[in-house]
Order: structure tokens, then sequence, then C-alpha cells
């Protein structure tokens, strides 16, 4: 006889993990939750106080980040990356996140692991203030390795219609804010695997120019940007937000200004994190490709009028950001890097 199990999923292995997540999704519920883990979709009540709302959604997963992860057995700030990847986008519009829901694919489920994963998910989701109600765990034996998972991430926003940034307004002269990055956060790990390699012993070497072990600056997690962007919006009239994911600064600035505009990037106006220093230098590539490749210490780039952008630059410290003014929008399209 042939069953189920023995063609390599055991569901009883689900339920236990499910058992292992069910308080820590539950701890992300607000008052518009009406119902826990379990059904065959996620329930939210439509929040009130919204004259116009508008529902913002986005989808996302951590790349191969995740090998970092697997080979340093360490997963749990993993789910932050998966949750900030998401809710990071959705901000961008001006728009708080309302729920959030997982995606976990595996060779072999091994509950206790895949639960330090889907808790992490449910820790960011509870620092950022959206619910995680609900997702989806498939054992899927032939497709991954035993030992091997991909983590993915969707959540929906809800903002005002007229309170929506979209980048509509800005124009030439405007200023370009940069608020920095926690670190590589999760893109271009591909180019940084090749780079740094995937043996554990070197990524367990301590790194004097980094303050810490190469395998936990690889692992630094995403920044959650949400609290701290919305905060921001509320007191600046922001009139775009790019966050600054694969594609770096040269694919992410311009998907938010109007068409025949550009952007020049100061890149003497704000520090090189040394893990970026460090890809540099290993790399040896021109700053074009780095800044088309990774964040380089810049996670968000906002733009304002030059005569908001240094009291939202001395604003930020106030909700746990760094800001710089790293450039303006020009006149020309694409985006012009210019300083050391």
């Amino acid at each position: 006889m042939i069953d189920y199990k023995s063609a390599g999923v055991d569901v009883t292995r689900g339920y236990k993990l499910v058992d292992l997540i069910k308080k820590g999704a539950s701890e992300t519920y607000d008052e518009n939750v009406p119902s826990g883990l379990g059904s065959f979709g996620g329930f939210y009540n439509l929040p009130s106080g919204y004259e116009n709302p508008v529902l913002v959604a986005g989808t996302d997963g951590v790349g191969t980040k995740l090998k970092y992860a697997i080979i340093m057995d360490k997963h749990d700030t993993i789910g932050t990356d998966c949750v900030a990847m998401c809710v990071n986008d959705v901000v961008c519009q001006g728009a708080k996140p309302l729920f959030f829901l997982d995606y976990v694919a595996c060779g072999k489920l091994e509950p206790e692991k895949i639960a330090v994963v889907v808790n992490g998910v449910a820790r960011a989701c509870k620092e950022v203030g959206c619910a995680l109600i609900g997702g989806e765990t498939a054992e899927m034996p032939g497709m991954y390795p035993e030992d091997e998972y991909d983590l993915a991430g969707f959540t929906v926003g809800i903002v005002d219609k007229a309170k929506i940034v979209n980048g509509s307004s800005i124009k030439a002269g405007d200023t370009l804010v940069g608020i920095a990055s926690s670190g590589v956060h999760s893109n271009g790990f591909s180019l940084v695997r090749k780079l740094l390699g995937e043996d554990r012993k070197e990524l367990e070497k301590f790194v004097p120019s980094l303050g810490m072990t190469l395998g936990e600056a690889v692992l630094t997690p995403t920044k959650l940007y949400v609290k701290s962007a919305l905060a921001i919006i509320e007191k600046f009239p922001v009139k775009g937000i790019a966050h600054i994911t694969g594609g770096g600064f040269i694919e992410n600035i311009p998907r938010i200004l109007p068409k025949g505009l550009g952007a020049e990037i100061d890149l003497g106006s704000f520090p090189r994190l040394p893990i970026f220093a460090l890809l540099a230098e290993k790399s040896g590539l021109p700053d074009e490709k780095l800044y088309n490749t990774f964040n380089m210490g810049i996670g968000m780039v906002m733009a304002v009028a030059p005569d908001v952008a240094d009291a939202l630059v001395s604003f930020a410290p106030n909700v746990g950001e760094q800001a710089y003014v790293i450039g303006k929008v020009t006149d020309r399209e694409g985006v012009k890097l210019s300083g050391k």
C-alpha cells in the first residue's frame, strides 16, 4: 500500500505547525479580525474613518537570502524580511497595512523550524500593526530538498483616495531625501552569494570592518519603514516615495517620477555602509552597477519640495530613522550619479 505519508507528505506535521504558530498570529489581531486561523479564507473588517478608502496590495518573497538562513540554521529574522518587502511597498503609496498572509513551501515539513520562521513573520506584523490572518504551508517532496524552504507574503493596506502618495506632483527642482537602510535588505543576494560564498565556517568569522560576523551582516533583516513613513507623511507633504529594492537607485527612483523627469544623486551625501564597501571591493563593480543592484545604504527615497527637506531630515530621528538630503529631481530622464 502506498499512501500520502509514504509519498513524503505527513499531514500530522502540518497540524503540529498550526498549534505552534497560533499564539504568535493571534497576537497580531486587532478589533477588525473576526476569526482566527483555520478557515479557508482570512477575514478582516474594513476599518471605519476613511472618507474614500482605497485598498493597496503588495506581494513579494525573500529571494535567495533564504540560502544564508538555511546555511546558518538561523530562521528567526527571515520572517521580518518577508513582511518588510511587502509592507514597505504599500506604504510608498501612503497606505497603512491592514493584514498579511504568508506562504511557505518546503521539501519536508519540520514543524519546529517552520514555526520559528512564521512566528518571525508574526512579530514583524505586530511591529508594523497589521494582522497575520492566514497563510499556507506546502510540503512538496521532490520539488525542494528536504532541508530547504521558500517564503513569500502578501499584504493589503488602506489609504484615503485624497491622501494617496503617487508622485504625480513631483517637479524638477524638488529634493530627494534618503532614509537609511539596515544593510543589504533582501535584494541582490544572487550576487552577494557569488561574492561572499556559502561556506558556513567563513560566514561565522568575525569581520572587523563590519563589527560582526559575515553571516550576521548578510542576515541583518530588512528595515520595517511603515510606522516611520506614515508619521513622516502625516507631518510633511511628501510627493513620492520609492522603496529601494531590486534594481537599486537606477530602476526604483524613476518609478515615482512623472514622464520627462529624472534624478541626480550625490554619492557623497550619505555614508556607504561597511557591507557595501566590502561588496564593492570584492566585485570591482563601478558605481553604476552597484547602485543598479543594491540599496547602498538608502532603503527609501522621498521626494519633497526644497523648503521641506531640512525639516524632514531633522524630524526623522524622532521616528527612529536617519535621513539625508541625497539629491534632486531634474528635467532629464534617468538617474545620474555624481560625487563620491
